[in-house]
């Protein structure tokens, strides 16, 4: 009875470490793939990798790769790693074939922790669309008047163009504010840090951009979606020496957010050319030393009982 009780509380003392190898382990690499998209540094959809700025940004529902920022989600069409750039698709965006209105588009907000780092790109113009009087578009925004133009030589006289603006009735006014509101503003971004429908008063809007150095030729060409740029933060140099040797880049998920080297079942600070740190390999000597002091004492209380 002694020897069973000793034998069984050794056992859990031994499976109790077991956690902590899967609390540190990641599996080899951290590329993913959502349908057809791959997910690499600095996104991923797997706790650890990937970079702490990205985390909980990205989420793949029945292969399908969404955005995620406090505007709402949006379907993403393509990642491009070379341009550091995503593109993105609302539902209710307008494009040249269809007029989407009722303010029911999520616009383009993002998050203040953010914004140094994803935003959508200067080639990005947002036609907004349906814009009331009391806009602060018209307004100021902020006690600044804002024009409607085009931006990077895309704008709403082009858009008007399109054939989706006769589905509507729609009734083209001068584009000087002395003859009425426009039915569309173009505006970048950056003059106002983020697109809300609800805080701009207006029914609906539209996304287009550019890809240099092609030049779309009209509206019916142009690319419609939300072209996002996105850069990283931290040591760029940490990343490719680790990817070089082997690893995956990703962070601690439970000792800060410092970026790791995943190497298999083991990580590093540094890369997956060097030792292995103590801090993250410590648990394995552990565990053998108590596999090997569990089995010596079996075999020493069994010698003693025969």
């Amino acid at each position: 009875m002694d020897t069973l009780l000793l034998i069984t509380t050794l056992s859990i003392v031994f499976q109790t470490q077991v956690p902590l190898v899967h609390s540190y382990g990641h599996d080899s690499t951290c590329r993913s793939y959502c349908g057809n998209i791959t997910l690499d540094y600095p996104f991923s959809l797997q706790s650890g990798c990937g970079h702490p700025g990205f985390q909980d940004l990205l989420f793949c529902i029945n292969d399908v790769l969404m955005f995620h920022i406090i505007s709402g989600s949006y379907r993403v069409l393509d990642i491009d790693y070379a341009y550091q750039s995503l593109t993105l698709h609302d539902p209710h965006l307008s494009t040249c074939d269809s007029i989407v209105l009722g303010g029911l588009g999520n616009g383009f907000v993002v998050e203040q922790s953010r914004a140094s780092y994803l935003n959508p790109t200067s080639d990005n113009v947002f036609m907004l669309i349906g814009c009331s009087v009391s806009s602060p578009l018209f307004r100021g925004f902020p006690g600044k008047h804002l024009p409607c133009r085009n931006v990077s030589g895309m704008g709403c006289e082009e858009y008007y163009e399109c054939p989706a603006w006769n589905t509507i009735g729609f009734r083209r006014v001068g584009s000087a504010y002395g003859s009425g509101l426009p039915e569309c503003c173009a505006v970048p971004f950056e003059v106002m840090k983020d697109v809300n429908l609800s805080k701009l008063d207006c029914q609906g809007y539209s996304s287009a951009y550019s890809l240099a150095p092609l030049r779309a030729s009209g509206p019916g060409q142009w690319e419609y979606g939300i072209r996002v740029k996105y850069s990283v933060q931290g040591n760029g140099d940490f990343c490719q020496v680790c990817e070089a040797t082997g690893g995956s880049c990703g962070y601690d998920i439970h000792g800060g957010t410092h970026l790791l080297c995943m190497c298999g079942n083991w990580n590093s600070t540094t890369n997956c050319d060097s030792v292995q740190s103590s801090s993250y390999r410590g648990t394995w000597p552990l565990m053998q030393t108590l596999a090997g002091f569990l089995f010596f004492m079996v075999v020493w209380i069994t010698s003693c009982q025969i």
